[in-house]
């Protein structure tokens, strides 16, 4: 696995995810402003009302500038219900967003850093992580057709319900409970289309 200078900045998040050896708590996937309401068997998340009126300048990507694996910043990054495919945010933190219900296919996320996020039913299809850190996020819900994951960092993050058909993730580090998890999920079949890479071998799992 290739050591790239974003891998290098995350080492303490990657450090701490590795050590964890039973599932993650739903609420260390998320920065600490929403309000929590817990009812039996789940989490239930009560984030502020979307802003759309401001949607033309809420809806851009923005590294944070305090560069932290802990996706701390001084304000919510609200991308829900955001149209952003295709766009680009090679080499971006965007740790902490909240991106449920969004669009992200073919988005460019090389060597970027979004530790934390929240995706919950937003689409990535076709979408691009190589190189990048994606630790301790949450894609439960989320289509993942065709997303390529190389030598990505993936510790601690969820795929519930995720489609992940045709997806690459070719040389991503994957703790052995995550990629245990990862393998039980059906869509985890098929070829990704750019790098030609096999599904469920890529992802260490064995073939059906």
């Amino acid at each position: 696995m290739r050591i790239t200078a974003s891998l290098q900045r995350a080492a303490a998040a990657v450090c701490l995810s590795a050590c964890l050896t039973g599932p993650l708590q739903l609420a260390q996937l998320l920065p600490t402003q929403p309000a929590l309401a817990i009812s039996e068997g789940e989490i239930n998340y009560k984030f502020p009302p979307i802003d759309k009126k401001n949607d033309a300048t809420r809806c851009k990507f923005l590294s944070s500038a305090m560069g932290q694996a802990n996706a701390a910043r001084d304000s919510l990054y609200d991308l829900r219900e955001c149209k952003m495919d295709g766009k680009d945010a090679e080499g971006f933190d965007l740790s902490g967003a909240l991106m449920a219900g969004g669009d992200f296919s073919k988005a460019n996320f090389k060597e970027a850093q979004l530790s934390k996020v929240y995706a919950k039913g937003a689409n990535f299809d076709g979408a691009v992580f190589t190189n990048g850190v994606v630790d301790r996020a949450m894609f439960d819900g989320t289509s993942l057709v065709g997303t390529i994951f190389g030598n990505c960092v993936l510790s601690g993050t969820t795929f519930e319900g995720a489609n992940l058909e045709n997806s690459d993730f070719t040389d991503a580090y994957l703790g052995d409970f995550d990629q245990r998890k990862l393998c039980k999920n059906p869509s985890l079949q098929g070829e990704n289309p750019v790098t030609g890479a096999p599904t469920r071998a890529s992802a260490g799992c064995r073939v059906q």
